[in-house]
Formats: structure tokens, C-alpha cells, sequence
């Protein structure tokens, strides 16, 4: 559906900080969403991002309940738009600089912040990683990077969960951007909603996905279009909503 044509949720905030939660052959897997949190504002909500301005208080608070919700500690990135990868079996001092994120810790929650951004869940044979994957990310080689990271922890089956982000339709850039994007990844050249050039970053992720031999789930929704998600291309002045992952007792 289009924008204004009454697919949005009503502003509502309270409740579990989840929007999608599943777990499955010993993996959770999760998306939260603005609800849940103590952030005020045009950031309103469980802003989990610590760059975005927001009262620093607010955003330890919204941290430590999602902790709770998934009953242990989170690891995050500074994330850097690019194809870094970052092994982890403990919390870090400071958040590593990287876009891919990879434990076989039992007891850890990885987590991947978006405001538009594809959020990259994967998991395999006790391997779990959070993989942002904007734009530049998909054309730096994200999706590759995170793959082989796991393959080379022993991962031979990986599944991948593809969380919400800005739609093709909603995601317009310049006609020579769209060139470049479309030169490497053709499935990811899209028209907006008025018929301008557009990229569909989650197009172009899937279809790494399925061409590197990976299982993946594409969970429905789109940033912008959802009043439930924090989106950038919505409000630039935003917070960030999580995607995170972890393994689970068998």
C-alpha cells in the first residue's frame, strides 16, 4: 500500500518492545519497535540509538529493558556503513566499528540499529550475527562479508531474516545513484511512488542472500510508511529501532 492509504498503525507507543520475536532451531530472533521506551520527543519511544542527540539517560534506559526482554547483555556496533566484521565473545568496553557482528557466545544478544537501513539477521550450526546493510554497506560487499564470517566459524546451513527497512517505492535518490547501484546489483533499481528513481537496498540484499546459498525470510513493512518504526527518510530527526539475534538453550 501507498502512503495515505490508511496502512499506517495509530501512534502508540506502550507495550512490548517487540513488533516481530521468534524462536526457532535454537536462535531468537527480533525486531523491536518504538514501543516500550522512555525517549521524548521527535525520538519518542525505545530509541536505542546513542548518536542521535537524545537525552543519554533515556537511551541507557531503553538499552537496559530491552536486556531485560531478552534476559542478557547486548552487544552493539558503531556502525560505519561499510563491510568491517567484528567477532565477539563478551561485551566490549567500547562498541567495536564495524557492520557485522558475530558470536558463538551462548549468553550474548547482538544487535544491528536502523532507521531505514536493512537490519540483517543470520544464524548457523551455533554462529550468530547482526549485520547492517545500508546502501553503501550492500555496495562495500556487507552481505558477503558477514556469510563468510560465519562459514569460517562453521556454519554450513545459515538462515537469514531480513528485517523491515525504507521500501523501493519510498526510497528516491538521484538517477546516476540509482546507476551505480543498479550496475552492481540490478534487482535494487526501483521507481518511487511519484515515479522518480528509487533503490531498493532490501532487494539487493535478498538477492545476495539466496545467490551466496542461504535461506532467507524477508519480514514484511516499510520504515517510512510505518508510524511503529523509527525511519530517517520519515524525520531525519529520529532514533533508531533494533534488530537483534542470540542463541538460545537447545
Amino acid at each position: 500500500m501507498g502512503p495515505g492509504t490508511g496502512s499506517t498503525p495509530a501512534r502508540v507507543y506502550g507495550g512490548d518492545v517487540f513488533i516481530w520475536d521468534e524462536t526457532s532451531g535454537g536462535v531468537r530472533r527480533a525486531v523491536t519497535g518504538r514501543a516500550g521506551g522512555v525517549s521524548t520527543g521527535e525520538r519518542a519511544g525505545l530509541n536505542l540509538g546513542g548518536h542521535v542527540g537524545d537525552d543519554p539517560a533515556a537511551v541507557a534506559e531503553n538499552r537496559r529493558r530491552l536486556a531485560a526482554a531478552l534476559d542478557r547483555p547486548v552487544v552493539y556496533m558503531s556502525q560505519c556503513h561499510g563491510a568491517e566484521v567484528a567477532v565477539v565473545d563478551a561485551v566490549p568496553l567500547l562498541a567495536p566499528a564495524c557492520d557485522v557482528l558475530v558470536t558463538t557466545a551462548p549468553d550474548l544478544a547482538l544487535a544491528v540499529l536502523v532507521a531505514d537501513c536493512v537490519p540483517l539477521l543470520l544464524s548457523g550450526d551455533g554462529v550468530v550475527a547482526a549485520v547492517h546493510a545500508g546502501r553503501p554497506g550492500l555496495m562495500a560487499g556487507v552481505v558477503p562479508a558477514a556469510v563468510t564470517a560465519l562459514r569460517d566459524l562453521g556454519a554450513t546451513r545459515i538462515d537469514a531474516v531480513v528485517g523491515p527497512s525504507v521500501c523501493g517505492r519510498c526510497y528516491e535518490v538521484p538517477a546516476a545513484m540509482r546507476a551505480d547501484v543498479a550496475a552492481a546489483h540490478p534487482v535494487s533499481a526501483a521507481v518511487t511512488w511519484s515515479g522518480t528513481p528509487s533503490v531498493d537496498v532490501a532487494a539487493g540484499v535478498v538477492e545476495q542472500l539466496r545467490g551466496l546459498g542461504v535461506a532467507v525470510r524477508w519480514l514484511p513493512g516499510c520504515t517510512k510508511e510505518r508510524d511503529d518504526l523509527y525511519s530517517y527518510r520519515g524525520a531525519p530527526t529520529t532514533g533508531r529501532f533494533a534488530g537483534v539475534v542470540h542463541r538460545v538453550a537447545s
